[in-house]
């Protein structure tokens, strides 16, 4: 199958988020309809992968005659900088590098270096942080550091040696992720910029009868390494990856399964937004012993966190999408490379956040099954994976 899955993009969205000529362009932080502000920016900078992971990219959809973009079509880093630029005027201060796998993109320590240098209004630095599925990462992870990185979230769905390759598709062996694991410690990406431990990620999708097994596994080998563990329910993200909701462990049984052989003790948000329920593991006096780590839940399915998204997520050819769960986006590319200024750029950004009322995840449960099915998403390989909700 080589057609392409990716919805259209609607462009006449676009015109209407334009204001009039000589309106005047928004400044400050940016608040939708719902009061959430925005603050997080995912930036996919490829729609290839080197893994065909069933629930992302499965190998008879993303075969070898699928029409990945052409390069011409995907923003150069200075488009990519220049968009960022107008985002972090808008209130963000958290850029994510995804894909696709990222590291794919060639030259990306030049993006990097380029969205390192920006600044928040009050001249802060900016959080700049990569997912990746870790097959590259050995050989980057000093690179990537000195060229301004502050830390990474690594893909990784169980430590059998079988089970990680069955899931990847493509027979790559676990012990090349966790020698990148260990690469990007070494580097220095596992701390956040002011200093605080537990930066360095490691993201497991979880599949009921797939590899559940490996959540204990996965639990005792991370546990005091300084590594954060984090526990993401299989989401319905797409439409050519067969999600089920008999697939689904949900993040409760997940604890639960935890808590038999691990004092775990809950712990609150580290910021507005967050996406991870957070549990300490506890020392023997009962309380979080920063020593041992902690674990996160990313519960979409079953705990929505509508309520507080700040993120908006950018394609590699310049669309803009305000949900990992969208079927549309706004083309900026085709501002940009029309010759908008920065103040239309700004105008258009503003409007369309100001306009936005997204909520799937908190719908999903009260739309019938066939209206769950029929709604037409994005390819989650397009706006950034699985691995960045």
């Amino acid at each position: 199958m080589g057609e392409r899955v990716i919805p259209l993009v609607d462009h006449r969205t676009v015109g209407l988020a334009v204001p009039a000529p000589g309106a005047p362009a928004p400044a400050g932080t940016l608040v939708d309809t719902r009061g959430r502000p925005l603050r997080d920016l995912r930036i996919s900078v490829t729609d290839r992968c080197n893994f065909r992971c069933s629930y992302c990219m499965p190998k008879d959809v993303f075969n070898n005659e699928y029409a990945y973009l052409p390069h011409s079509a995907l923003l150069s880093f200075e488009e990519t900088t220049r968009l960022a630029t107008r985002f972090v005027a808008h209130g963000v201060h958290k850029l994510r590098l995804t894909g696709g796998e990222p590291l794919l993109r060639k030259g990306l320590e030049t993006l990097i270096a380029q969205l390192a240098a920006l600044r928040t209004p009050d001249g802060q630095p900016l959080d700049i942080t990569l997912t990746t599925n870790g097959s590259l990462l050995a050989r980057k992870a000093q690179a990537l550091k000195s060229a301004g990185l502050n830390r990474v979230t690594v893909s990784l769905d169980g430590l059998d040696d079988a089970t990680f390759r069955a899931m990847n598709d493509v027979d790559f062996p676990v012990a090349d992720v966790l020698a990148g694991i260990e690469a990007a410690r070494a580097a220095g990406l596992g701390q956040y910029p002011d200093g605080r431990p537990g930066a360095l990620k490691v993201n497991m999708v979880v599949k009921r009868g797939t590899n559940d097994d490996q959540i204990l596994p996965m639990a005792r080998h991370f546990r005091g390494t300084g590594v954060t563990l984090r526990f993401i329910e299989y989401m319905d993200v797409g439409a050519t990856n067969g999600w089920r909701m008999d697939e689904v462990l949900p993040s409760a049984e997940v604890v639960k399964r935890l808590q038999a052989e691990f004092a775990l003790v809950p712990l609150q948000a580290s910021a507005p937004g967050e996406t991870a329920e957070r549990w300490g593991y506890a020392g023997a006096d009962g309380r979080h012993d920063p020593l041992l780590g902690e674990v996160g839940f990313i519960s979409s399915v079953t705990q929505a966190f509508c309520g507080d998204c700040n993120r908006a997520r950018l394609s590699m050819d310049g669309k803009l999408f305000l949900c990992l769960f969208a079927g549309q986006g706004y083309d900026l590319r085709a501002l940009m490379r029309d010759g908008a200024t920065d103040e239309q750029l700004d105008a258009a950004i503003a409007a369309i956040w100001q306009g936005r009322s997204d909520r799937y995840s908190e719908l999903r449960a009260s739309l019938p099954a066939d209206v769950q099915q029929a709604v037409r998403r994005v390819e989650m390989s397009y706006i950034g994976d699985k691995r960045s909700p």
